[in-house]
């Protein structure tokens, strides 16, 4: 009995160890060099695994487990609020889906983890631990319409491994932070080869900057982005609606740009209900100042073949043009769709317009029209589709126009004073670095910003402001490797290197 009471401590220990570990490690990558320092935090935990003394499989995974538990815990706490705070669900019930959610998402770092239980621990292990964290990502990344949420990569915005984005993308910022930490982990066994290999990878990464793949196009484009720091709230509120509404008609009517960008639903209401002669009037507007506008809406669909009648849509108004229309596509479950079989979850978060209509994967990019130039075409995200590097690469590379800048319009009112706005402006950063094209945030709280075709903020609001960025930016052309080739060769590349990996331990 004393001994198993002994092990029972013992492992309670271990888990809450790994536990804060990965807390910690989710609260590096706020820091301002925070892919920096997720590397030695990372060799921290392979070392905690060694000096763990997990003798059973079942004990690594649950060791890998409250890694990822302490990771997305305090990673997508911010859940809770959008759950509670906005949507009025009971407290129990939201603190246990957001338990549920990041247990779902430690699942994916148990798995990735699994080499340093089956495999020896020697300099190749190294990097088939980092093929592995990939192909779990990749995978979290697509299961279930995926939830790549809170990835490794998105940090190496401020850090080392950025250059290696517009190559092979996002995943393979991931494997370079997973070897390296392996590496700085191994210079306690073997100082020499861990050296020279970490020396090479930190030299390789400022050559890889050296190239570049799009290049400036034509003149600076004047931009001005509305933030309107509208509180959630108000969406359930008709009289707060027609505030919202009419903050936004005055502000665009106030603009003088090429192009003028408000926020995700920033008109709350459906297309079909918007006030008499509200999108007329800015379609003059933009007619007798040759401008762009792009904004948010509830757009409505007549006869929808799936019987979801609304949408979650940018519209774009310029002059002598149809109106522009961009319905999102990938949906954020339960908040914008609702899988099966999960309805009593939906009414007991009893948020309306739950279950949207899913846009096309190939619509077009907006066009905005310079006078005595081509014109600039913008590709559009909404929210939650700035996760999905892939997915836009993809659309870039079978456009038939040349995209020359991103657009992502966001509402983060749900997600109140959090940590949310951050880590989704590095989710935009890392698609200007995997794109080389410059971006647009135009957000209802925060953060909007606009981004140079390297990823690097240029210009911002701060959070919980009313105001309008003013700024200009240039627009670009060309494609890089990762939107020519997506993720096809980070992923083969670490299939390939599993299986060798695996060959080879079997010949010891």
């Amino acid at each position: 009995m004393f001994f198993k009471q002994s092990s029972l401590v013992q492992n309670s220990i271990r888990f809450i160890v790994f536990f804060i570990l990965g807390a910690i490690l989710a609260a590096a990558a706020e820091l301002p060099y925070g892919g920096w320092a997720q590397i030695p935090l990372l060799s921290l935990v392979w070392w905690g695994f060694e000096k763990s003394q997990t003798t059973t499989l079942k004990q690594f995974f649950l060791t890998g487990a409250a890694l990822g538990l302490g990771y997305f815990v305090l990673g997508l706490w911010w859940i809770y609020i959008s759950l509670h705070d906005v949507g009025g669900m009971n407290f129990l019930l939201s603190c246990m889906a957001v338990f549920l959610l990041a247990a779902y998402n430690a699942l994916f770092f148990s798995i990735a983890c699994l080499p340093l239980f089956f495999l020896k621990r020697e300099y190749c292990l190294g990097l088939i631990l980092a093929a592995t964290w990939v192909l779990a990502e990749w995978l979290r990344g697509w299961l279930f319409t995926g939830f790549p949420w809170l990835g490794l990569a998105e940090s190496q915005v401020n850090g080392p491994f950025a250059a290696v984005a517009p190559y092979l993308g996002g995943l393979a910022c991931t494997f370079f932070a997973i070897w390296s930490s392996w590496l700085l982990y191994l210079l306690r066994k073997n100082l020499r080869l861990g050296g020279a290999s970490l020396a090479c990878i930190f030299l390789i990464m400022p050559a890889l900057s050296l190239w570049h793949f799009t290049k400036p196009q034509g003149d600076p484009l004047n931009v001005e982005l509305i933030q309107g720091n509208f509180p959630q709230s108000l969406s359930l509120n008709p009289n707060g609606v027609f505030k919202q509404i009419l903050f936004y008609e005055n502000a665009i009517k106030s603009s003088h740009a090429d192009l003028i960008v408000g926020p995700e639903t920033a008109f709350s209401w459906p297309e079909t209900n918007l006030p008499s002669g509200l999108l007329d009037g800015l379609q003059k507007f933009a007619q007798t100042t040759q401008s762009t506008l792009l904004f948010g809406i509830i757009g409505r669909h007549t006869n929808p073949p799936d019987g979801r009648e609304y949408s979650n849509r940018a519209i774009g108004l310029s002059a002598n043009a149809p109106p522009y229309r961009y319905d999102k596509s990938h949906l954020v479950p339960f908040g914008e769709f609702i899988p099966p079989g999960f309805h009593w979850f939906v009414q007991a978060f009893n948020v309306p317009l739950s279950d949207f209509a899913r846009g096309a994967l190939d619509q077009p990019l907006l066009a905005i029209a310079r006078k005595d130039q081509d014109p600039v075409y913008a590709a559009i995200t909404i929210c939650y589709e700035d996760v999905f590097g892939s997915e836009l690469a993809d659309r870039l590379r079978h456009s038939d126009k040349p995209a020359n800048l991103l657009i992502n319009m966001t509402n983060l009112a749900w997600f109140g004073a959090s940590q949310a706005p951050t880590q989704q402006l590095r989710l935009s950063q890392l698609r200007s670095l995997e794109t080389g094209l410059p971006g647009l945030r135009a957000t209802n709280t925060g953060i909007t910003a606009s981004l140079g075709s390297d990823g690097k903020v240029l210009a911002q609001l701060p959070e919980f402001t009313q105001g309008v960025l003013k700024t200009t930016l240039q627009a670009y052309s060309g494609k890089t490797p990762y939107v020519r080739w997506g993720n096809t060769p980070i992923v083969s590349i670490c299939c390939l290197l599993f299986v060798l990996g695996f060959i080879r331990q079997k010949q010891f």
